[in-house]
């Protein structure tokens, strides 16, 4: 598991930035961390290294977003409203979780993975963002699969 101390937004954006630069088409990334961790600012990062030139709101009341002007396209998923796997189901967003096509950020992972494990996802980046201060975050992650 690699921790990675952010300072700021900008730190945090960066970081994302340089994560959209390495992506590859079918990655997951699940994000998790309390209401104004930074979890955003990560996919706006990820916006801007593959490329995608608008910038990345918070989903939470469309479920999902789709940006398909950079190098693969990005879906910058939101759980938060939604409890339970079969609510997920419901919602027509398993597609997103099991084999994207392109790259799926999803926050509030842990709505879908219940107790834990990892998604059948063809590369997966379990993110647990924590708040450490005002503008300072501690981003843990660790990558599973291919």
């Amino acid at each position: 598991m690699a921790t990675f101390i952010s300072h700021n937004p900008a730190e945090t954006e960066s970081l994302g930035e340089e994560w959209g630069r390495q992506a590859q088409s079918g990655w997951l990334i699940g994000l998790s961390g309390g209401l104004g961790a930074g979890k955003t600012q990560l996919v706006n990062g990820l916006a801007r290294g593959l490329g995608a030139a608008a910038r990345a709101p918070s989903p939470s009341f469309a479920l999902v977003h789709e940006y398909r002007g950079g190098r693969l396209p990005l879906f910058h998923v939101d759980l938060f409203r939604l409890a339970t796997r079969e609510q997920i189901i419901a919602a027509g967003l398993e597609s997103y979780l099991v084999r994207p096509r392109g790259v799926a950020v999803v926050e509030w992972i842990e709505r879908w993975l219940g107790g834990g494990g990892v998604p059948l996802a063809g590369k997966y980046r379990r993110v647990q963002i924590k708040t450490l201060g005002e503008t300072e975050r501690e981003i843990l992650y660790e990558d599973f699969g291919g």
